[in-house]
C-alpha cells in the first residue's frame, strides 16, 4: 500500500490509490451520486428565488450566492474526480501540472465562496432578530448587499496569486510550506466557524429569551429562518422547536468542517494524517456543498410551497365523472 507521500504526489486531491479497484469505484460511484444531487438541489434553489417574487429577499440572495458556488463543486469538480476515479494510476491526465492546479482552483473558489455565504447569511438572520428593523434596513440596502456578495467573490480570488498551493495540497509531496498552508488554511475555518456559532447561538438566546421579541417583526425574511413561521405553534413550543433546528445546522456544519481542521492542525504540529483520514475530511467537506440548498430550505413553508408549484405532482388530477348512458 502506497504511504502518504506517495499517495499525495500521484492521485487527485481526494481519491485514494488502494491496490484494489474497489475503493476507487465506491469512491468514484459517491462522487456521482454528490455530484448529481448537489447539481439538482442548487440549480432548483436558484430558479424557484428568481420565479417567485416572495423568495427575492436579502437572505435569499446570500442563498443563491453559496448556491452559485456550490455548483462549481458539485457540476464541474465533483464529475471529474469521478471519472478520475475509474483511470488508471499512471494516466497522463493524473500527471499533468496544470490540470491539476485547474481543479484545485475549482474547489477553492467554490469552498471559499460557499463558507463565505455561510457566514453572510447567518449575520444577516442575526441582525434581523437581534437589531432594531432601522439597523437591519440600513444595513442591508441593496448595494450594500451586493458588494457583500461581490467581496465574498473578490477574497476567494485573492488567494490565488498569492498562495498558488492553498487548495491543492494533495498534488505534491509535503513540505515546509505546505505545512504553513495547512495551519492557515485550519486557521481560516476556526476562525469563520467561530463567528458563524456566535452568530447563530445570539439568535437562540434572543428566542428563547423573548419570544414576543421574535412575533413583532414583521419583515417578509421570518420564513427564512430555520424554523417555522405559519402557522406559528404554541410559544414555549416555539422556542424549543427554533433552538433545536438552529443547533442541528450547526451540528451538520461543524460535522462537515471541523475534521479538515484538525487533519490540518495534525500535520502542522505532529505528523501528516493517514491518507484514508485526510480524504475522508476533504470529503466532508466538500458533501457540504450538496445538501447546502437542503439546509436553508428544508423549514422554509415558501420554498416548500414554490417547490410544490413547480414540480409535478404525484397524483394527479382526478379523472372528470363519465356522463350517464341511457
Amino acid at each position: 500500500m502506497p504511504n502518504a507521500s506517495s499517495w499525495s504526489a500521484s492521485s487527485p486531491l481526494l481519491l485514494l490509490w488502494e491496490d484494489s479497484s474497489g475503493t476507487r469505484i465506491f469512491l468514484s460511484l459517491l462522487y456521482a451520486v454528490l455530484a448529481i444531487s448537489g447539481t439538482l438541489s442548487n440549480v432548483m434553489v436558484i430558479y424557484l428565488v428568481f420565479s417567485f417574487k416572495k423568495l427575492q429577499t436579502t437572505s435569499n440572495a446570500f442563498i443563491v450566492n453559496g448556491c452559485a458556488a456550490d455548483l462549481s463543486v458539485c457540476a464541474l469538480w465533483m464529475p471529474q474526480e469521478a471519472v478520475l476515479g475509474l483511470l488508471p494510476p499512471n494516466s497522463s491526465s493524473l500527471r499533468s501540472a496544470e490540470y491539476r492546479l485547474l481543479r484545485g482552483g475549482l474547489l477553492g473558489l467554490g469552498l471559499t465562496v460557499s463558507l463565505a455565504s455561510h457566514l453572510l447569511v447567518a449575520f444577516n438572520r442575526y441582525v434581523l432578530i437581534t437589531k432594531l428593523p432601522s439597523v437591519y434596513q440600513a444595513l442591508y440596502q441593496r448595494k450594500h448587499t451586493g458588494c457583500m456578495i461581490g467581496l465574498s467573490w473578490a477574497l476567494a480570488l485573492l488567494p490565488v496569486p498569492l498562495l498558488p498551493g492553498l487548495w491543492t495540497l494533495g498534488s505534491a509531496p509535503p513540505d515546509g510550506s505546505s505545512r504553513y498552508t495547512a495551519l492557515l488554511l485550519a486557521l481560516a475555518v476556526l476562525g469563520h466557524t467561530a463567528l458563524l456559532l456566535h452568530c447563530y447561538l445570539g439568535i437562540v438566546r434572543r428566542v428563547r429569551g423573548s419570544a414576543k421579541r421574535v412575533s413583532v417583526l414583521n419583515f417578509h425574511l421570518l420564513h427564512q429562518l430555520p424554523f417555522p413561521a405559519a402557522p406559528p405553534p404554541p410559544r414555549r413550543a416555539q422556542r424549543r422547536l427554533s433552538s433545536v433546528s438552529v443547533l442541528l445546522l450547526c451540528c451538520v456544519f461543524l460535522l462537515g468542517t471541523q475534521p479538515l481542521v484538525w487533519v490540518s492542525l495534525l500535520a502542522f504540529f505532529l505528523r501528516p494524517a493517514p491518507p484514508a483520514l485526510q480524504a475522508a475530511s476533504w470529503l466532508l467537506l466538500c458533501s457540504l456543498s450538496a445538501i447546502n440548498p437542503l439546509l436553508y430550505t428544508w423549514r422554509s413553508e415558501e420554498f416548500r410551497r414554490a417547490a410544490r408549484s413547480v414540480l409535478p405532482r404525484a397524483d394527479g388530477p382526478a379523472a372528470p365523472p363519465r356522463p350517464a348512458t341511457a
